[in-house]
């Protein structure tokens, strides 16, 4: 019987990268930068690794999530994937913009994976969406129908998350804050003091890390309570 919570073991590698990550970041060390390419292949192997008994394998569930890390990370190196271009920031918006479709897909398709309808505190989404957009649209320039778009699909994904349990929920938020914060760095940054390019990563790190095992457990859960109604169905057909 598949168990509810996939091991945390998986999400070790994962986790150890996140806090060298972080870690180097908040002390400007020049580890930041290989080390940034390694969370979302850390991330995929946890995903993998931890969905690996669950029977049968959910492989829609399992490569939208996959699909969405993976445009996280052409995101995250989006100036060392895409060289031709002399500004990073489009294509970066363009990847991360993907990755939120992805999960919000997935968040409303995956059975067992949203538990509830959306939750009134939801609609605080939708009043940080506005704030930010009226405080940044002013400062981005050529950018600001990307910004505006990337906005919606940041905010709708942190909504498609309060439909789920705790663990995702918490996901969506913090990947919000990270965005908010680092959209601060790269529009307002006088503003900005340096110790926030490591609470972007450290929010990032969290967000993703939070969604994924989230989803992997929910994909667990799912499995074992459908697994007696499964056998039973096997049983009456011999």
């Amino acid at each position: 019987m598949p168990s509810a919570r996939p091991a945390l073991i998986p999400f070790l590698p994962y986790a150890v990268v996140s806090v060298v990550h972080v870690a180097a970041l908040f002390v400007d060390h020049p580890i930041a930068g290989p080390t940034k390419l390694l969370l979302m292949p850390a991330l995929v192997l946890a995903a993998v690794w931890a969905s690996a008994s669950i029977r049968p394998w959910p492989r829609g569930a399992m490569a939208l999530l996959l699909a969405a890390v993976l445009m996280s990370w052409l995101g995250d190196g989006a100036a060392v994937f895409f060289p031709m271009f002399e500004d990073e920031l489009p294509m970066m918006l363009l990847c991360f913009g993907l990755a939120h479709v992805g999960y919000m897909v997935l968040l409303w398709r995956a059975r067992g994976v949203a538990v509830r309808p959306f939750p009134r505190w939801a609609l605080g989404y939708a009043a940080a969406y506005v704030m930010l957009m009226a405080l940044l649209l002013p400062r981005t320039g050529s950018l600001t129908i990307p910004v505006a778009i990337y906005g919606v699909l940041l905010v709708a994904t942190a909504a498609m998350t309060s439909r789920c349990g705790p663990v995702i929920a918490w996901g969506g938020l913090w990947f919000l804050v990270s965005d908010g914060i680092l959209a601060f760095r790269i529009f307002a940054a006088e503003v900005m003091p340096d110790w926030t390019s490591g609470a972007v990563m450290l929010t990032y790190t969290l967000g993703q890390g939070l969604i994924v095992c989230g989803v992997v457990t929910a994909l667990a859960r799912r499995s074992r309570r459908s697994a007696p109604a499964d056998r039973a169905a096997a049983a009456a057909a011999s």
